[in-house]
């Protein structure tokens, strides 16, 4: 059974196959490509969402199948049933499951014991199919017409903020895959912790990131700025603190200046405009935001084509 819990279950030469069939989902929308015809699958919910319920929503059924939209709070999850017997159950109903949910572990444990494919919609630890969106992204703009990761290889990304969250270790990851320079900025006590260097070497991948703590430093020559939210659902307790020590990380018409002229601003929204970004950089013509926020539906689609394809 092949799963999507993180940007290391697709390998390298995966990749150019999965940006192509992106790109001509993107110009299909569901007119002729529909391999999940006559199949229902989950949309497993532990958060909020937007652009994660639409886009798989709207995926699902622009390949033919029925999403079957699910919240936690509806469930007997929250009443005492495991995980492990709810994985085991929906597996009876359906053909996949696409789960966001707190915890990395609760995403695993449903992949344990489902036996339909699970697809990582978000976890604390890492969000993919964010990432591989962007990534989608980043190669249409970089080699339009025919968005090839290749085109990636060697290219600059500064994610400046918190450096030690799921975005963050997503595009190490992400970044390792595609041959990217990755730069991390934020605080010290915000830098990546020593589990996603692990990720590294499980998947045999180099180690290429560097973190440092001067934003300016970090953004010079680089071909992308990216940033996130400070504080995520679930730390609200954190915020005060957080925006303080963050203040001097927020991406301003300042700062991108210190980046390539044809650099590229990116977030993976909602943005809170005054924090980590200004307005002005939102609707800066650097702002690709809207492209990668519609990427989402595209790249899930391939996502969940690919899947599929391995299970026949």
């Amino acid at each position: 059974m092949r799963h999507f819990l993180k940007e290391t279950d697709f390998k390298a030469e995966e990749l150019p196959t999965l940006f192509s069939l992106a790109h001509d989902l993107k110009t299909d929308r569901g007119r002729s490509q529909r391999p999940l015809e006559y199949e229902s699958w989950g949309l497993l919910f532990f958060k909020k969402s937007t652009r994660t319920r639409v886009s798989f929503q709207v995926g699902v059924y622009e390949l033919g199948g029925n999403p079957v939209l699910l919240t936690a709070e509806d469930m007997q999850l929250t009443r005492g049933e495991s995980v492990a017997d709810t994985a085991r159950v929906l597996s009876r109903y359906l053909h996949g499951l696409v789960v966001r949910c707190y915890g990395h572990d609760v995403i695993e444990e449903f992949s344990n014991y489902a036996h339909i494919p699970v697809v990582n919609a978000l976890t604390d630890y890492l969000h993919p199919c964010q990432i591989y969106s962007d990534l989608l992204t980043l190669a249409e703009r970089w080699s339009p017409g025919n968005p090839n990761p290749q085109s990636l290889k060697g290219r600059k990304l500064v994610f400046l903020g918190d450096t030690a969250c799921n975005m963050a270790n997503s595009w190490i990851l992400g970044g390792a895959l595609t041959g990217m320079e990755i730069v991390l900025a934020g605080p010290t006590e915000f830098r990546p912790g020593t589990r996603i260097d692990e990720e590294l070497k499980l998947a045999g991948l180099s180690n290429n990131y560097v973190f440092t703590d001067d934003p300016y430093a970090a953004v010079r020559g680089a071909d992308v700025v990216y940033t996130d939210v400070w504080v995520s659902m679930g730390m609200e307790a954190e915020k005060s603190a957080r925006l303080e020590k963050m203040r001097p990380y927020s991406v301003t018409a300042e700062l991108m200046a210190q980046a390539r002229p044809d650099a590229c601003f990116m977030h993976c929204l909602p943005a809170h405009a005054g924090e980590e970004v200004t307005q002005a950089v939102l609707d800066s013509k650097a702002s690709i935001i809207f492209d990668e926020a519609e990427n989402r539906l595209h790249m899930q689609k391939a996502i969940l084509a690919m899947l599929k394809k391995f299970q026949a």
